[in-house]
């Protein structure tokens, strides 16, 4: 019985955890600094509702460094960053014109 809670516990947190990222809304963007060697990423961004933070320009992680390739100073952006530890990393971007 224990393991069968145990079970559905684990399951229902994994659960939360998806639908958390699943709803993190986009936030608006502009790059500021492609720095690939480093894996960061500066970007000028508004509110970013899911962190509670306020818009500013800040450095961030990447989860993917792919997602540099694609990106140069300059670009308008749509993306959703996640706090890790003592770090906040993009983890979904896209390029908007």
């Amino acid at each position: 019985m224990k393991k069968i809670l145990l079970a559905l516990a684990l399951t229902i947190s994994t659960v939360g955890t998806f639908s958390a990222q699943a709803q993190s809304p986009m936030t608006n963007g502009e790059v500021r600094r492609v720095d690939k060697d480093a894996k960061k990423l500066t970007i000028r961004h508004g509110p970013i509702v899911n962190l509670d933070m306020p818009a500013m320009t800040m450095v961030f992680q990447v989860k993917d460094p792919v997602m540099l390739d694609k990106l140069n100073a300059g670009d308008k952006i749509k993306f959703i960053a996640e706090k890790s530890g003592d770090a906040y990393v993009v983890t979904t971007i896209e390029v908007t014109k």
